[in-house]
């Protein structure tokens, strides 16, 4: 096609591209943004810091940073730590006990030999003697009890037992050791008119059960 005017004949256009006319099962494909390919980026380089000044290129110690470091580290064979042996607990020594053991075993057999010792004294004979057969008018009586042991010591437990009604408490009183008689006393006192036989008795308890009586004559005319 020719322009008047004497220029040259423009291009004609290209007809739009098709596809084959015997595809009949052709689509356009729609490129999204995780379709198109870009450029791998070019990896890292690695750096490599030397360590050490004045040296020798084959004494400086290289230290390599990066992610093939880490692999090639992990591939090195790793030295095999020593076992660590717990040493055994140390054992209580008995020792420790012991001590207080002792002292509590002595200090039982002490107060046992104590309490058996105390009831040790034996008892041989009770008497109980007035020192009037009869009393007058508003007197008083003197009574004596004897106890005779064999000489060890102990704890004598007693009371006295009187035929008006009445008694004392219970009394007690300390042998030593080579004492073989023990006196107890008791005092009874009569006021008033009248003839009264009276009776005292002395009754041991401890450490063994006996008894003894004394009787006289309160005559108040």
């Amino acid at each position: 096609m020719t322009i008047p005017g004497g220029g040259p004949p423009a291009p004609e256009p290209l007809p739009p591209a098709r596809p084959d006319a015997g595809d009949d099962e052709y689509s356009a494909t729609v490129l999204a943004s995780h379709w198109v390919q870009r450029p791998e980026p070019e990896p890292a380089p690695v750096p490599t810091l030397v360590v050490g000044s004045g040296a020798a290129p084959g004494d400086a110690t290289v230290l390599r940073f990066g992610p093939g470091v880490t692999e090639a580290l992990a591939r090195r064979p790793h030295p095999t730590l020593p076992t660590l042996v717990t040493p055994p607990a140390p054992r209580r020594r008995p020792q420790r006990h012991a001590l207080p053991a002792l002292v509590l075993v002595a200090a039982v057999l002490f107060l046992f030999w104590r309490q058996h010792t105390a009831s040790a004294v034996g008892v041989r004979e009770v008497s109980v003697t007035a020192a009037r057969e009869t009393l007058g008018c508003d007197s008083t009586a003197g009574i004596v009890g004897v106890v005779r042991t064999d000489g060890r010591p102990g704890t004598l437990s007693y009371r006295w037992v009187r035929s008006d009604g009445t008694s004392s408490d219970v009394r007690h009183t300390e042998v030593v050791r080579g004492q073989r008689q023990v006196r107890i006393e008791l005092l009874w006192s009569f006021q008033g008119p009248g003839r009264h036989t009276a009776v005292a008795e002395l009754r041991l308890l401890s450490p063994e059960r006996r008894s003894a009586e004394v009787r006289f004559v309160y005559d108040c005319p």
